[in-house]
């Protein structure tokens, strides 16, 4: 009878059409995209602004029901899919998808939560303007999502994470409450910056509905190039001399591993390997400018030539039109996709200072060696600011099993190196359900306490996202 008379409530807020029940009409939303994790909910309620949003936050705080906020559904930490058994709805926020303003003076725009990446993208090139977040998920994910996880992408060496692009917040609080903070200044310096403490919380905290964003000068041209590089090393001696040379300009600096690459030529149409032989390691570079008359192929050309001679570089391929810019970006952007195909990998998204890059690779190497001989390691990430994803399986499939039953081993080993190089365990994918406990091991108890509290006092019901970031430990 409750579950009746919450679905015959949930339609007085957002009409019968928009809550879902049907198990075929739910199963998009119940599984997260790498297919690790499946749940349950009573309903799919889909509201079409944050008036009812609020109206369903209020009903579920006053029946006791969990929200599970999701956006896209493209994380890859089970964040925003809900438990097996959980007394929850999903809050879909994909009707949420208007720009409601675009200022190319102030260099914001204002943005539902629903909007896709690559909608925000689109409106910001109409005004010659920049968003600078970029993911290979773009087509699909929703920038409330992006903010909820403070995702991160191709560009942060440049621009920074999604947390540097949002200049205000409107949110729902878990009893239904709105919060209006959709502030467009550069300098507020009244009090603590609440917005903050939701962007990254993975829906914890409350409902992201609309965020003000920030918008960069359009670059009228870029250069991309492929290299191949010796080793970590050599690559971390190439940033550091594209760094030099060409500063700002340098918007993303890629590390691919061979395996990495070869993935993405076995596995996704078209691919084609842009040098004569597949290297053991390489670099992708991409620079741009807002000037349209500075030489950047000229210098791409300048300084890998010089890599060359000094032994960093043994070949590389500068795209020569837009098409092989995006040829060259696609090796890069499809080796999830690729690894998704090819079946089930133990991921890690690790972050290390950036000169750590080259010692943490052989660290982690030589202890994988020993201890799982059958892993296969595919690395790539971004190395410009010092995000690894670090993934492990097994080619022959009986033993790619055996690897996945040792996955707590496997990523005790890999973890304790990352900490022991001073780095996190999550860089931009999130805790979500994946990483929650593993976070007790490597975060001090006063952080974590820190964190309840946050928690505690905002959502004291514990109805926001119940069973994700936080770890169950009942001593935090």
């Amino acid at each position: 009878m409750m579950h009746e008379a919450l679905l015959a409530r949930l339609a007085e807020c957002v009409g019968q059409s928009h809550v879902l029940t049907n198990a075929d009409d739910q199963s998009p939303y119940m599984t997260d995209w790498r297919g690790r994790y499946h749940g349950t909910a009573h309903a799919v309620v889909r509201p079409a602004g944050t008036m009812q949003v609020a109206k369903v936050v209020r009903l579920c705080h006053e029946l006791g029901v969990g929200v599970v906020p999701q956006g896209g559904n493209t994380g890859l930490c089970g964040g925003a899919t809900p438990r097996e058994g959980d007394d929850v709805i999903v809050l879909a926020l994909d009707r949420l998808k208007a720009i409601r303003a675009i200022d190319p003076v102030d260099n914001t725009m204002l943005v539902e939560a629903g909007c896709t990446l690559a909608q925000i993208q689109a409106a910001a090139e109409g005004v010659d303007r920049l968003f600078p977040l970029s993911l290979a998920s773009e087509g699909s994910c929703q920038i409330g999502g992006n903010i909820a996880t403070n995702a991160g992408g191709v560009h942060v060496v440049r621009y920074g994470n999604t947390r540097q692009q949002v200049l205000g917040l409107e949110l729902v609080l878990p009893d239904g409450t709105i919060w209006n903070g959709l502030r467009s200044l550069l300098k507020d310096n009244t009090g603590y910056d609440l917005k903050q403490l939701f962007i990254g919380a993975e829906g914890t905290l409350g409902v992201i509905t609309a965020a003000t964003l920030r918008l960069m000068p359009r670059p009228k041209q870029r250069a991309v190039a492929w290299l191949a590089v010796t080793d970590p090393k050599a690559a971390l001696s190439l940033l550091s001399a594209a760094r030099d040379r060409l500063g700002e300009r340098v918007s993303a600096f890629e590390l691919i591993s061979q395996n990495a690459l070869d993935v993405v030529l076995r596995h996704i149409p078209g691919a084609r390997l842009p040098l004569a032989q597949s290297p053991p390691w390489s670099a992708l570079l991409e620079v741009s400018d807002v000037a349209a008359d500075t030489k950047l192929d000229e210098a791409l050309e300048s300084l890998a030539a010089d890599a060359f001679e000094a032994g960093w570089v043994s070949d590389a391929a500068i795209a020569a039109s837009g098409a092989q810019c995006e040829a060259l970006w696609a090796l890069r952007e499809n080796i999830s996709e690729a690894q998704r195909i090819e079946g089930l990998s133990i991921k890690h998204d690790v972050s290390l200072p950036v000169s750590a890059i080259p010692a943490f690779l052989d660290a982690a190497e030589q202890a994988l060696a020993a201890d799982f001989p059958s892993a296969r390691i595919v690395a790539f990430g971004h190395m410009g600011d010092g995000n690894l994803h670090y993934n492990l399986s097994s080619v022959d499939a009986a033993q790619n099993a055996a690897l996945i039953a040792q996955t707590e081993a496997v990523n005790r080993c890999v973890h304790d190196i990352v900490a022991g190089f001073d780095g996190s365990i999550s860089a931009e994918h999130g805790i979500g359900q994946l990483k929650r406990e593993e976070m007790a091991r490597y975060k001090s108890s006063v952080e974590l306490a820190l964190m309840r509290r946050i928690k505690d006092a905002i959502d004291p019901r514990g109805l926001m996202n119940p069973g994700k970031v936080l770890p169950d430990s009942p001593d935090f």
